[in-house]
């Protein structure tokens, strides 16, 4: 048995949920935190620890922060009821947001002051692979750092990559997996719509495409959503300008040209500015769709 250790998962989102899940699986004492109280009290009821994060912040082992983005991580861990300066030395954050790795670096020094470890940590796999402890985590800190990590990295990821002794090097990996996933979801959904002006079904496209040289992870994973009509947000619409906003600002840096990235981003775009940001991001079809004329699976 492992030892069990006091782990802290901040947001219980689609991923954070299922990492918290995971991670109490895993028998260790599991405090789920969420400004939504319904998350919170939903975790505890499966059975996560009661107790405030102020209260239980100094006798923590480690922080999961699965949270939206840099803005959400900077005020979990400094914000007024920042929880790094209450943690006790030698404990570690386990950022899993997709941030720049500038700032990345950034959190790793502030909380190198404070004696706590950093972990860069994105994360990949969605939430039926966190709720099932197999995530791939693209990870980079110090040897300390995954030491410290180590409780919750063995509870909740299949694969862990370990990219580097410092932090950067993890966000800066999941800026390219980034890249290559929403460029997939939204290419996924111009074929679809090709193929329909065509005379292809929706539904036919998966069956077929799936089988073919085209296919890909994002392709079959969002394409049976279109299939279906069912726009329940996995991963939402609104996750993309932030991911692909956040490639191109690191591509500018790097006075690297990102065109694909570009085109995809102002689908995107296009798509929250129709009111569908907070839909699956497979609704990204939708601007498609309505380009052309074409009408949905499912729709009215």
């Amino acid at each position: 048995m492992p030892d069990t250790r006091k782990i802290a998962v901040i947001g219980l989102g689609s991923m954070g949920y299922g990492m918290a899940q995971s991670v109490l699986r895993a028998g260790h004492e599991t405090f789920g935190t969420d400004i939504n109280q319904g998350a919170v009290a939903r975790f505890r009821a499966e059975g996560g620890a009661s107790g405030a994060l102020d209260d239980v912040a100094g006798g923590l082992d480690a922080v999961a922060v699965v949270v939206l983005n840099a803005a959400q991580t900077e005020t979990v861990l400094f914000g007024d009821a920042g929880v790094v300066p209450r943690m006790q030395p030698g404990a570690v954050v386990m950022a899993c947001a997709t941030v720049p790795p500038e700032f990345a670096r950034t959190m790793e020094a502030r909380c190198a002051s404070h004696g706590v470890y950093y972990l860069d940590a994105p994360i990949s796999g969605g939430s039926v692979k966190a709720a099932q402890g197999a995530l791939s985590v693209m990870a980079a800190g110090s040897a300390e750092a995954f030491a410290a990590a180590a409780p919750v990295l063995e509870a909740t990821a299949e694969t862990v990559f370990e990219l580097g002794d410092a932090a950067g090097a993890g966000s800066a990996m999941k800026a390219v997996n980034q890249l290559l996933a929403g460029v997939h979801i939204a290419a996924m959904a111009e074929a679809l719509t090709f193929g329909m002006t065509q005379g292809v079904t929706a539904e036919t496209f998966v069956e077929v495409i799936s089988k073919c040289a085209g296919t890909s992870w994002m392709l079959e994973n969002r394409a049976p959503h279109i299939v279906e009509g069912d726009y329940t947000p996995r991963s939402s619409v609104n996750i993309w300008p932030k991911d692909l906003g956040i490639v191109l600002d690191i591509a500018r840096s790097a006075q690297f040209s990102a065109p694909i990235t570009a085109a995809a981003l102002q689908q995107y775009l296009a798509a929250a500015g129709q009111g569908l940001g907070q839909e699956d991001d497979a609704a990204v079809a939708k601007v498609y769709a309505r380009n052309a004329g074409l009408t949905l699976p499912g729709a009215a």
